[in-house]
């Protein structure tokens, strides 16, 4: 069967899928995952309920989508405050430091975030597989040169690591320090300062 091409967004439909993206980030900062209703979503982003779910098949695919808008976020500021450090680990640790602490001032909204990555709506694995991409991306970049062998599937792991360390702090039984502890020794142990020294 053959699939129906997307056609782009025109100007006027990608303002109001973003102001569905912020009104969905401004009740996740308000309430976490439960403030998260579409109807209340429609209602701050001033559009009509079929608005929302022409862009979003379902809360977690705005959720997830939401959480791809954030990391766009932070990539491109990223790309104006490169990664500090001599070494790539430190550069990594670096880029990881800076999105933990901007996801510490903001926990209610990360909680509901990384809840909707653990559902099984398509359009929400999709946004899924885009977060992993977009945090490869990242962390490769932060590696710089000269690359260790494979740097693309180091980056994937580090990014693995990253997951799932804050889904610990997110259910509580971890600690923002602890995060990142996890996160150095992940990063000291896939990008030692062998592999990338000349």
């Amino acid at each position: 069967m053959q699939q129906a091409a997307v056609r782009p967004l025109t100007r006027a439909q990608q303002a109001r899928r973003q102001r569905v993206v912020d009104a969905a980030m401004s009740l996740g900062l308000e309430g976490g995952y439960e403030a998260v209703q579409m109807r209340d979503v429609a209602a701050r982003a001033d559009v009509a309920m079929g608005t929302v779910y022409r862009y979003f098949t379902s809360k977690d695919h705005l959720l997830a989508a939401t959480l791809v808008h954030w990391i766009e976020l932070l990539d491109s500021r990223l790309s104006q405050q490169p990664a500090r450090g001599d070494l790539p680990a430190e550069r990594v640790l670096d880029v990881l430091d800076r999105a933990l602490r901007a996801m510490g001032r903001q926990p209610r909204l990360v909680a509901a975030v990384f809840t909707s990555l653990s559902s099984p709506d398509l359009a929400a694995v999709g946004c899924q597989q885009q977060i992993t991409r977009l945090m490869e991306g990242i962390i490769t970049r932060a590696i710089g040169e000269p690359q260790p062998p494979d740097p693309s599937e180091r980056a994937r792991i580090i990014g693995h690591v990253w997951y799932s360390a804050l889904v610990g702090w997110i259910n509580g039984w971890s600690t923002m320090s602890r995060v990142y502890d996890e996160l150095a020794v992940a990063v000291s142990l896939l990008l030692p300062p062998e592999l990338t020294s000349t």
